[in-house]
């Protein structure tokens, strides 16, 4: 019996192609070039997996009756970059990779945060220009974490280890906003109140980190009239999805010192990024790092293929996208 044919549209670890290479016939993207909406489209016809990843874009045009493809085994959590009503009416089964990523993403929100509010991007890009004229009372000023109240929006997996790591490590309060009740075995040790609405959890928040879905009713969740109730001295911080901000009005906001500044993971229209963001000094940018460990690149990689086990072994697969 022939081996389901499988595409992956990116580079993945060395061990996950390893295990993909000796259990399906594998088509690699060695050079890792991103692959055109227009590319995936054809390689639904000629294969019987396609492994996408967020760089990618499936929108409902792609799919069709005249399909080979039965399952998109997605490398990462997030989802909106496929279209999945349209996908699902294909009758196409599709997979994600929750949890594994969490750790990573909550210690890269921390990063930000210590980043922003201790003006570490600032500091070493002075010194690599040669500009760190020594060490002066007054040099680049910036704030504790140390008691400041931590907002959380999204209250999911990564929200909580989030506030876990900022609370245990840095005495934060913790106010939060997440569309259903939490289970309180998840938050068990954590002090965390609940809060209404968004706009309570900003106007309450010194630094507000969002961990919501991106695409659909979260586009544009947090803009100016959020941003107002942040402040001009609270911080933003998004590992989640760059289209869950209003990215005009985040830029209007730190230009007009609405908020003291951002940290961003992830933008709206990735990889590119508006010019008017890297020029401020009040932003730390980083590029879409948050699950970019090995272990978790790892382990994000071979969720992927036990969804692809299962699946082609006619059993559930264990991660359907929600």
């Amino acid at each position: 019996m022939a081996q389901p044919k499988i595409l992956l549209t990116r580079r993945w670890p060395q061990a996950v192609e390893d295990r993909l290479s000796r259990d399906y016939d594998v088509t690699l993207n060695t050079d890792d070039t991103p692959m055109t909406a227009e590319q995936i489209g054809a390689a639904l016809g000629d294969y019987d997996a396609v492994c996408p990843t967020v760089s990618d874009s499936l929108p409902a045009a792609l799919f069709d009756s005249k399909m080979r493809t039965r399952i998109l085994g997605n490398y990462g959590v997030g989802v909106n970059h496929i279209d999945l009503d349209a996908a699902r009416a294909a009758g196409l089964t599709v997979t994600n990779t929750p949890g594994c990523l969490t750790d990573c993403t909550a210690d890269l929100a921390l990063t930000l945060m210590l980043m922003l509010a201790r003006r570490a991007g600032e500091g070493e890009r002075e010194l690599r220009r040669g500009d760190w004229s020594g060490w002066r009372p007054t040099h680049l000023i910036g704030t504790k974490l140390s008691g400041k109240t931590l907002g959380i929006v999204g209250m999911g997996r990564i929200g909580i280890a989030t506030a876990r790591r900022a609370q245990g490590g840095f005495g934060m309060k913790v106010v939060y906003y997440n569309r259903s009740e939490v289970d309180p075995a998840a938050l068990k040790g954590l002090e965390a109140e609940r809060l209404d609405t968004i706009d309570d959890v900003m106007a309450a928040a010194d630094v507000a980190s969002l961990h919501i879905p991106g695409g659909g009713a979260n586009a544009k969740t947090i803009g100016a009239a959020q941003f107002e109730k942040l402040g001009a001295s609270g911080m933003l911080i998004n590992t989640a999805r760059g289209d869950v901000v209003d990215q005009n009005a985040l830029i209007a906001a730190l230009e007009a010192g609405t908020i003291a500044g951002a940290g961003l993971d992830v933008y709206d229209g990735e990889p590119s990024v508006p010019e008017a963001l890297t020029r401020m000094e009040n932003v730390v940018l980083l590029p879409h790092l948050g699950s970019a460990t090995l272990e978790t690149r790892e382990a994000m990689g071979h969720m992927v293929a036990d969804n692809l086990d299962a699946f082609f072994a006619g059993r559930e697969v264990p991660n359907p996208a929600g």
